[in-house]
């Protein structure tokens, strides 16, 4: 059986495309690398941020429904992301940033023996920073050379991955024996979990939570988390292993830009497992990643619709110098 090899992307909902691109760019230093619509829904955005080059493993992407309400938090959700950074340096140049920026956040903590730093942004989305100082396993992404984040100090991909749920029993026998993560760890009500060469890049944590409400999806709350595998025939493998577990599933689903398979695997949680190519610079070069509207092949003869139905959001950064600060 060919294993998870950690995190592809987290896919979130945010009130507006505009204010997640700034917090993004210019709080967080992550590189926009493409800039499209939801496939299933065209009227809505879909934003990637990622690592210099997009690599899988790096991107957290955001849609903005329109006239979607505010989501609530609780139990039975993709309840956190984190993204990692270099050291434990770089926590504390990051509290200092969000200090100076008036971002909100918990201060620096440890959890796992692992230093990590929680925060959320305008919609209340909650992330943390994690420090791989300590870190071994997948191996992390390249920080955006041109943003205004030093590089000692830059997002260089996504990490742990924290999951709310109230049936914890069948939460970890699903995470084991379906998708053969190792339980590594637990902290009182958290457990982690990890896949493939573990570490940061490929862990979940999952905290048991039965005094929570459920949660409400809508903007400031997850969609869904994706799982990376190697290749198309990775991807068949798992197809064919979800079915035989009796999961609902998607199918094959041609993204373009990599290609999934769907699962719901608690009435409230989505899981996609997503190939780790072709990747983002089918359409565009390297230096403008992000800068035009991009669509899939079946969406380019309905351009003109699209451009009408999207308003026009100025992504241009390749003709900005950022100042790192």
């Amino acid at each position: 059986m060919n294993q998870l090899k950690g995190i592809h992307h987290v896919t979130a909902i945010a009130s507006s495309a505009e204010k997640i691109y700034d917090f993004f760019t210019n709080v967080l230093g992550m590189r926009l690398v493409k800039k499209t619509v939801n496939q299933d829904d065209i009227q809505t955005y879909h934003l990637f941020f990622a690592d210099d080059k997009g690599s899988a493993g790096t991107d957290m992407t955001f849609f903005d429904f329109p006239g979607i309400p505010k989501g609530v938090h609780g139990t039975n959700e993709i309840a956190k992301t984190s993204f990692r950074v270099p050291n434990d340096a770089a926590l504390a140049y990051w509290e200092k940033r969000f200090d100076r920026l008036k971002v909100k956040h918990a201060g620096i903590q440890k959890q796992f023996d692992r230093y990590t730093l929680s925060f959320v942004d305008f919609d209340e989305q909650h992330y943390q920073l994690i420090s791989d100082e300590n870190n071994t396993g997948i191996a992390a992404g390249t920080p955006w050379q041109h943003g205004p984040v030093p590089l000692e100090y830059a997002i260089t991909g996504l990490g742990p991955i924290f999951i709310r749920v109230a049936d914890f029993d069948y939460f970890k026998e699903m995470l084991e024996k379906v998708l053969l993560f190792k339980e590594t760890g637990q902290e009182g009500a958290f457990h982690l979990f990890e896949v493939g060469e573990g570490g940061n890049g490929a862990s979940v944590m999952v905290e048991h939570n039965t005094k929570m409400a459920d949660a409400r999806q809508g903007y400031g709350t997850v969609h869904h988390v994706a799982f990376r595998v190697a290749d198309r025939t990775a991807l068949e493998e798992w197809i064919a292993r979800m079915d035989a577990f009796g999961f609902a599933t998607s199918g094959y689903v041609n993204r373009h830009f990599f290609e999934s398979l769907y699962v719901r695997v608690t009435q409230e949680i989505l899981f996609e497992f997503a190939t780790d190519g072709p990747g983002f610079m089918g359409d565009e070069p390297y230096e403008t990643l992000g800068e035009k509207l991009s669509l899939p092949p079946f969406l380019e003869p309905k351009r003109e619709t699209i451009e009408k139905l999207v308003r026009p959001i100025d992504t241009t950064r390749s003709t900005r110098t950022f100042a790192k600060e």
